[in-house]
């Protein structure tokens, strides 16, 4: 008769016969990827990555392992990439391998697999396309854009104005400004710096980016199905963008009722339209569906209204931080465009100074580190690495825009990177701030008018100043892994006189 001691000891033993062998297997598909640190069984990497911090451990590791290396989000491995010319065979050489968008748990959760960001294949070409084309209807890339930014940039003036040099914290009207510019386009819509419904949405929002930053962001990435049952901060994230979508399908709703096919006033319209012509094309397999809408508009707004007024922020501070560039740049502002009327997008080509200023704002603050995850579209042999269809790989866009081979000096903040002996402006390959190839920021060229606008208009009419020494200003990040979080300031708009003096 066999006892129960002996039953147990059985079932241990077969326990531990299939955790050994699972781990055999684990470990011999590990020697053909890249290298990188030793996993643990379930746990992959998470001690030297939770310990060192997140970003930091992943640059450790480049220093030891070399630019592409493999670690362990729990089970999941993914790879690696860092320095400009290995980020640049991932974007552009091979592109097309590397198509796919990778596994990111918490966002995926928080927005939704119908987004734009996590859609893959024929739907999210389809979807690309129909932005792009939308977009430049609308003015993206011509001189029609400049009015709408121009009319906001001016609201925000006024603002700045009203405080009557106050100290003052601009991290939500930033939001707002750079959202209303969006939901022009998105929705024929503008919200006052005072809607208070709005303003809690640009707070969640904040508050979600936050969360995906922190150590319960990072939690849920590596652990998702037991961080989905346990407790803790990131939980609140799985609800913050409730309200947003309800506000969103609202207009959507609105726009249902009004619609006039003849004459689409905004991306709402243009997609209600083309939900029309798949329904009488009866096409299979179409991401022209309204559960698409919700989330279509929800992507774009965070993706676009979060990069610009966190980097407009990093560039206040940068700018208080060492006032000789405020000095400068008003010098040319006040040469180039003078007092009586305000800098328009033709003198872009005029202000090599402003326009050094500003890609190194873009290049300094690195609002988002660590990129994008990417996954394979198709075996691939890359850099003497076999990486099988559908790896994760994760470009790091900060090892570009810091890396020494590029940048004479990649830890300080220093214009003349993007300027040549002469004083004129020069372009710098490494500068990936929008990433490049296919998967690009679709919104670059409207983001590079409006930082343009912004910076030129706020320190033609405003001098820039807090109530911290400028040596003791510590502008660096409070957060630093999905996204680089400025430090919270009080910022003093001083208005400057029809001489330029305060």
């Amino acid at each position: 008769m066999v006892g129960l001691e002996d039953v147990t000891s059985a079932l241990v033993g077969i326990a531990t016969f299939l955790v050994v062998l699972s781990y055999g297997k684990f470990l011999w598909r590990r020697a053909k990827m890249p290298p990188g640190p030793l996993p643990l069984p379930l746990l992959g990497n998470f001690l030297q990555l939770h310990f060192g911090g997140l970003l930091p451990s992943l640059i450790k590791m480049s220093r030891k392992f070399g630019p592409v290396f493999t670690v362990h989000f729990g089970s999941n491995p993914t790879v690696v990439v860092t320095g400009y010319e290995a980020i640049k065979e991932v974007f552009i050489d091979y592109g097309d391998a590397f198509l796919d968008r990778g596994s990111i748990p918490f966002m995926k959760r928080i927005l939704d697999s119908k987004t734009m960001s996590f859609t893959n294949g024929y739907k999210w070409k389809q979807l690309r396309q129909f932005c792009l084309q939308t977009l430049k209807d609308f003015g993206m890339g011509k001189k029609s854009l400049e009015d709408p930014i121009l009319e906001e940039i001016q609201h925000l003036v006024e603002h700045f104005r009203r405080l009557n040099e106050q100290p003052y914290d601009p991290s939500i009207v930033l939001s707002c400004a750079s959202s209303n510019i969006l939901a022009k386009i998105l929705m024929s819509t503008r919200y006052d710096y005072s809607d208070e419904k709005w303003i809690k949405i640009l707070q969640n929002t904040q508050e979600a980016f936050h969360i995906a930053s922190s150590i319960w962001g990072q939690m849920f990435n590596m652990f998702p199905t037991m961080m989905s049952y346990l407790p803790g901060t990131h939980r609140k994230a799985f609800t913050i963008f409730d309200s947003f979508k309800d506000l969103l399908m609202e207009s959507i709703r609105t726009h249902q009722e009004t619609l006039d096919p003849a004459s689409p006033r905004d991306l709402i319209d243009c997609f209600l339209i083309r939900i029309k012509q798949e329904e009488m094309n009866r096409t299979a397999d179409t991401p022209f569906t309204l559960s698409y809408l919700v989330p279509l508009l929800l992507d774009m707004f965070l993706a676009g209204m979060s990069s610009n007024a966190v980097t407009q922020y990093f560039g206040l501070l940068i700018l208080i931080k060492y006032p000789e560039l405020q000095e400068k740049l008003h010098d040319e502002i006040d040469r180039i465009v003078g007092h009586n009327r305000e800098p328009r997008a033709e003198e872009r080509s005029q202000m090599p100074y402003m326009n050094a200023v500003i890609h190194e704002i873009q290049r300094f603050a690195d609002v988002f580190p660590m990129g994008s995850a990417r996954a394979t579209t198709r075996d691939i042999t890359f850099r003497g690495f076999f990486l099988a269809k559908g790896t994760n790989v994760l470009p790091m866009l900060t090892s570009a825009l810091k890396d020494p081979t590029q940048f004479k000096t990649p830890e300080e903040f220093n214009a003349s990177h993007f300027m040549d002996e002469n004083g004129t402006f020069k372009k710098q390959d490494a500068f990936l701030t929008f990433g490049a190839g296919k998967r690009s920021c679709i919104a670059q060229s409207m983001v590079r008018l409006q930082l343009f606008l912004f910076f030129s208009i706020i320190l033609q009419k405003f001098i820039l100043k807090s109530m911290i020494d400028p040596e003791d200003l510590d502008i660096s990040p409070t957060e630093s892994s999905l996204e680089n979080v400025p430090p919270t300031c009080k910022i003093i708009f001083m208005p400057r006189t029809s001489e330029g003096q305060a």
